[in-house]
C-alpha cells in the first residue's frame, strides 16, 4: 500500500486528499486509477453523482477539510 501512496500525487502523506470535500472530477480521476476503489455499500452515504468517486468509496473517512483513504 505505501508503494501506492508514493505514486498517487493527489494523497498527501498521511492519505488525505489533497483537492478537498468538492473536486468531483479529481475524486472520480483517482477513482478510476485506483486498485482498491469499492462502492460504498450504503447508497445514502453517497455524495457524489459519478457511482465511481473517491468520495463514494467504502475505503473513505471524512475529516473537516478532505478525506483519508483507508488503503493508502
Amino acid at each position: 500500500m505505501k508503494n501506492f501512496a508514493k505514486e498517487n500525487i493527489n494523497f498527501d502523506k498521511n492519505g488525505i486528499f489533497i483537492y478537498g470535500k468538492f473536486d468531483y472530477e479529481k475524486a472520480v480521476l483517482t477513482a478510476l486509477a485506483c486498485k482498491f476503489f469499492t462502492t460504498d455499500n450504503d447508497e445514502d452515504e453517497f455524495v457524489c453523482d459519478d457511482k465511481i468517486s473517491c468520495y463514494n468509496c467504502l475505503f473513505r473517512r471524512w475529516n473537516q477539510h478532505s478525506f483519508y483513504c483507508l488503503k493508502i
